[in-house]
């Protein structure tokens, strides 16, 4: 049977020798012949071991897991469950980067808004991401709750233009206009803005925020600190 030494099982498995070396004191990969001259032999059996610790190597798996493999009677069981692991751990890494991924594009977005660019600002940038789920759930209520008053509104105007019922249209405006003015309360007690030139974090007034200019996460409004007028990046209102 063929006899490799350190160097050619490390050129066979393509890593390196401190690899193999490393693999040996470890006591994962034992040379099965050490010759008079001093030099560890591998046998065909362990060029195969050493394939298999690379391909686990390659799967995230770690070497002490590795370890406890080859040392296992029931390396089968043992094996599936290390395979269930690393997917679960695999996946968790998947969706952290994917959260860094929409946090990257997110801070791209909101920087090309921005007039005067500063490291503060990221700071501020930072601050909204991290409510971001507090206010899209104001978003949500706001989203809800229009929904459901829009098709009352076109179901009480449909049957008045179709049945008659006049007094389903009465009876969705009594309840717009309070509806209007609650809505509208809601939500401006629970956002705030951050100025992208000094930013501080502060609140308009009311008319300011219902008529200025806006994208999806900012509004263009005056900062009540250094009176700059521009787009404001808009946060959940931490109370």
């Amino acid at each position: 049977m063929p006899k490799y030494t350190t160097g050619e099982i490390a050129k066979l498995c393509n890593v390196t020798v401190r690899t193999v070396q490393y693999y040996d004191t470890r006591g994962i990969l034992i040379p099965t012949e050490i010759s008079d001259g001093g030099r560890r032999l591998y046998s065909e059996d362990d060029l195969n071991k050493m394939k298999i610790i690379c391909f686990l190597r390659e799967l995230g798996i770690s070497i002490d897991s590795i370890s406890k493999l080859f040392k296992e009677d029931n390396s089968e069981n043992v094996i599936s469950i290390l395979i269930k692991q690393q997917e679960e751990f695999l996946k968790q890494e998947i969706k952290d980067c994917k959260d860094k991924m929409n946090k990257l594009e997110t801070l791209k977005q909101e920087l090309k808004l921005i007039d005067n660019f500063s490291f503060e600002t990221i700071g501020g940038i930072a601050y909204s991401m991290e409510n971001k789920a507090k206010l899209n759930k104001v978003r949500l209520v706001m989203l809800t709750t229009g929904v459901i008053m829009n098709v009352f509104q076109w179901t009480s105007f449909l049957l008045w233009m179709f049945q008659g019922w006049w007094w389903l249209l009465i009876a969705y405006v009594v309840i717009a206009i309070p509806y209007s003015i609650l809505i509208l309360n809601y939500y401006y007690s629970n956002i705030e803005y951050i100025c992208p030139n000094c930013n501080s974090i502060f609140q308009p007034t009311k008319k300011e925020v219902f008529f200025a200019r806006h994208t999806t996460n900012t509004r263009k409004l005056t900062c009540t600190s250094c009176g700059h007028h521009g787009f404001c990046v808009e946060t959940y209102k931490v109370k």
